[in-house]
């Protein structure tokens, strides 16, 4: 049993002493059978379920509940019958006097024997966060990307034989568990809160998938199933097997790992947002047509890697973190710099032109014109896609030989393609009126 909590039974009597009610605690209980744990990556909130069996007497008896150093909200411990739950009734719930971080369930019984009991509370110090690996291949044309989860236990309370349940979504809370935890008294609106939780978790959602992946962190138990299913505006990842998680404890799980995720790689030079750097991204669509769109993919790091040899010798691309990304949205990967793709600007010429004066003879007006050329090199050995994009103010105007594109008020894009190991060279002309001079 853990050290932090403990479950005791008194047998089914009273004793008043001159001193007043005396705590008689004759049977210690057995350890849990089972725990179920619903951790939110969105909020410092799991929900605990155990079970255990009981044995008790035919009348009057009580159950402590001890939650010392540990993180449980007991305002949200809850206890259930799951067998003869018809005869057996929870009389009331007490705090008991001179006695710290522990309850009380006074509980009438109409049998006598073994009864399975389930208790339910909110803790805090549980969470799982997700990582992912993107492996591209030599073209950058497909990816194959996995996806991990990895629980962490910091509530300072031990779990034995459990079910992991892991949900994507977004919980807002009136409290912190961690501080309802710390304190003891009448319940709030977390009761209102508890049973929400519960039933949309234990709500099925409308479809299932089932892929299979092997416990890491020296496991050497059989291979754990990650079942996904929907429940409503949350998504709740379910860890097949049961696994002791020991406060202190991490372990991480596979989720998921997907081939020939189409994708598209791509640099994007812009002064203002990255100085003098081109900037690699990859960009993919989590939906069916990618062999992905199965789930939401959550809040995580991403580890890219490319193959640059048949026999896939890998390279390491860049790391980056992406936001929750829901079903069909696409994901664009911000890599980092990449020294084989190269934009360097120049500014040719530069004349102020087209001077007037008012009638006191100050300056009313001018025109600034810039000649600007780009020297675009690719010193990869595939083709690469480039996203140059230039900032205007003012009043401007822009020619130039090569397309382009005009996004904004201020700001302009070319779009170019380049072939292993080319150079290319863009230029435009900017003009930018002042004053009386700008257009009406």
């Amino acid at each position: 049993m853990s050290p932090g909590k403990a479950l005791l039974l008194a047998a089914g009597c009273w004793l008043l002493a001159s001193a007043g009610y005396a705590r008689i605690n004759v049977v210690t209980l057995p350890d849990r059978d089972t725990v179920q744990l619903t951790i939110y990556n969105s909020a410092d909130l799991t929900m605990v379920k155990e079970t255990r069996h009981l044995t008790f007497r035919k009348g009057l008896n009580k159950l402590e509940f001890s939650w010392a150093n540990t993180l449980i909200d007991p305002t949200s411990v809850e206890f259930h019958a799951l067998t003869h739950a018809d005869q057996v009734d929870v009389l009331d719930v007490r705090f008991p006097p001179r006695v710290t971080n522990t309850l009380e369930w006074h509980i009438n019984s109409e049998v006598a024997g073994e009864i399975v009991c389930e208790i339910r509370y909110f803790t805090s110090g549980i969470t799982w966060s997700a990582d992912y690996v993107a492996e591209a291949d030599k073209t950058e044309k497909l990816l194959t990307l996995a996806g991990n989860v990895r629980v962490t236990n910091n509530s300072g309370e031990d779990y034995e034989n459990t079910q992991v349940r892991l949900v994507v979504g977004v919980i807002r809370l009136v409290e912190e568990i961690a501080t309802l935890a710390r304190q003891r008294g009448q319940r709030t609106d977390k009761d209102r809160l508890f049973n929400a939780f519960k039933a949309e978790i234990d709500r099925r959602g409308s479809y299932k998938t089932k892929e299979l992946g092997v416990l890491c962190l020296g496991d050497e138990q059989a291979p754990a199933e990650i079942i996904k299913e929907g429940v409503s505006e949350y998504f709740l990842y379910t860890v097949a097997g049961r696994d002791t998680i020991p406060t202190g404890w991490s372990k991480r799980l596979p989720s998921f790992q997907t081939n020939n995720v189409p994708v598209t790689s791509y640099y994007k030079f812009e002064k203002e947002q990255w100085g003098d750097a081109a900037i690699r991204f990859y960009k993919f669509k989590n939906d069916k047509p990618s062999n992905l769109g199965a789930e939401p993919l959550p809040d995580g790091d991403v580890k890219a890697f490319r193959a640059v040899t048949a026999d896939k010798l890998w390279t390491f691309v860049g790391a980056t973190n992406v936001k929750y990304i829901p079903i069909g949205e696409a994901v664009e990967l911000e890599l980092g710099e990449d020294r084989d793709v190269k934009v360097q600007p120049t500014l040719m010429d530069w004349q102020k032109l087209d001077i007037r004066f008012d009638e006191w003879g100050n300056v009313a007006g001018w025109t600034i014109k810039e000649t600007w050329q780009f020297e675009v090199q690719n010193s990869k050995d595939i083709d690469v896609e480039l996203d140059i994009r230039r900032n205007f103010e003012g009043d401007w105007s822009m020619d130039s030989a090569t397309k382009f594109a005009k996004l904004d008020a201020h700001k302009v894009h070319y779009g170019l393609l380049l072939k292993p190991r080319e150079k290319q060279t863009v230029g435009y002309e900017l003009t930018t009126r002042y004053g009386i001079n700008v257009t009406k």
